[in-house]
């Protein structure tokens, strides 16, 4: 699985070419290792990421020390993160064609978030929504972790000349900030960091809840009818479809009025790989029992493969062990050539 090593201070660096002699575009995509995964993380996020690791140079990262932002126990941290592994190649991701690693293996994160948080305005992470959010009006008692969560993101992604960044439409303030910073360095240092843009896909970006469709699908969310988890069994995704919200009328048709039906009709779209308007005219005159009976039989078709494979891996956790270590022997060594041209362009240092 490794194309190459690091020893002591010599790094390799890989080859970031496609077959046809092209630099391939770098993307860095992260998730964090906190509470048990759901159908919208896998149809908003990794499903997308297993879809083009091939025609990108991509580098995913398990990022447990964003996870340190909210409480949590060491082993909580720990099982999570392996979890999240197994579920990233359970779900498709392949270390032969993609980096996977964990955030708190390279250092060069937390050393990269230091050295911009010197170009990152305070005013700048208190007006962000997620902080807003989390920190609910309690801004002088939560861990200054969740004030600094967007540097530390910041370097995540121009640690590797990050060209593009799948993220949601929530996330996209994160990535502005990203540019904002980099940028800033570049003026005062010289040109360092590439400038990322934001990936955000036309659909799928955000799976609703099944109980609040105002709301996106969360880990964190007090309600376990409102997501299916990656670990339901078909007995539990087709109950938690038959008690999904629905809208008034009895049209199966996604409408600004229907977002209940447009959330479920977008998940049955994904997953059948069929527009929503074809999916629409199966049910036309149908009504929603016959829909929502059929939109549960997809789910349990489509996550069958992958729960089976996790299962698998659970029980042979030193693959994913072995895959994050490799991992991170090759995020490690673009990263310590990162770090080399950000301390020289700083003046850091006098070795």
């Amino acid at each position: 699985m490794v194309t190459g090593s690091t020893t002591g201070d010599v790094a390799f660096v890989e080859p970031l070419h496609g077959t046809a002699g092209n630099v391939r575009q770098k993307v860095f995509s992260g998730i964090q290792p906190t509470g048990n995964f759901h159908l919208g993380n896998y149809l908003g996020a990794i499903r997308n990421w297993v879809g083009q690791q091939a025609g990108y140079d991509n580098i995913f990262c398990i990022v447990d020390l964003h996870a340190l932002s909210q409480p949590t126990t060491r082993d909580a941290l720990r099982d999570n993160t392996l979890n999240l592994a197994n579920v990233l190649l359970a779900a498709g991701l392949d270390p032969e064609q993609s980096i996977i690693f964990v955030q708190s293996d390279v250092r060069e994160h937390t050393e990269l978030c230091w050295l911009l948080s010197s170009v990152t305005q305070f005013g700048e992470l208190r007006r962000m929504t997620q902080f807003k959010d989390k920190a609910g009006g309690k801004d002088e008692q939560v861990s200054a972790a969740l004030l600094f969560y967007p540097v530390l993101q910041a370097a995540d992604i121009v640690l590797y000349d990050t060209n593009l960044v799948p993220v949601g439409e929530d996330q996209k303030q994160h990535i502005e900030l990203t540019r904002d910073i980099a940028a800033r360095f570049n003026a005062r240092y010289g040109e360092t960091f590439v400038l990322p843009q934001p990936d955000i896909k036309p659909a799928g970006a955000r799976v609703m809840s099944l109980e609040d469709p105002a709301k996106k699908m969360s880990k964190s969310d007090a309600n376990p009818n409102a997501s299916i988890a990656l670990t339901d069994d078909p007995d539990t995704i087709r109950r938690k479809i038959r008690r999904a919200v629905t809208d008034s009328g009895s049209e199966v048709v996604a409408a600004p009025d229907k977002p209940a039906l447009t959330n479920l009709l977008t998940i049955y779209s994904l997953l059948s790989e069929e527009p929503i308007s074809t999916v629409e005219a199966w049910y036309a005159g149908k009504g929603y029992g016959a829909f929502k009976s059929d939109l549960a039989e997809v789910v349990v078709s489509s996550l069958s493969p992958i729960q089976a494979r996790l299962a698998d891996l659970t029980q042979h956790p030193d693959v994913a062990r072995t895959v994050l270590a490799e991992g991170a022997d090759r995020a490690r060594a673009r990263a310590v050539a990162k770090m080399i041209q950000v301390r020289d362009a700083m003046g850091l240092g006098m070795g």
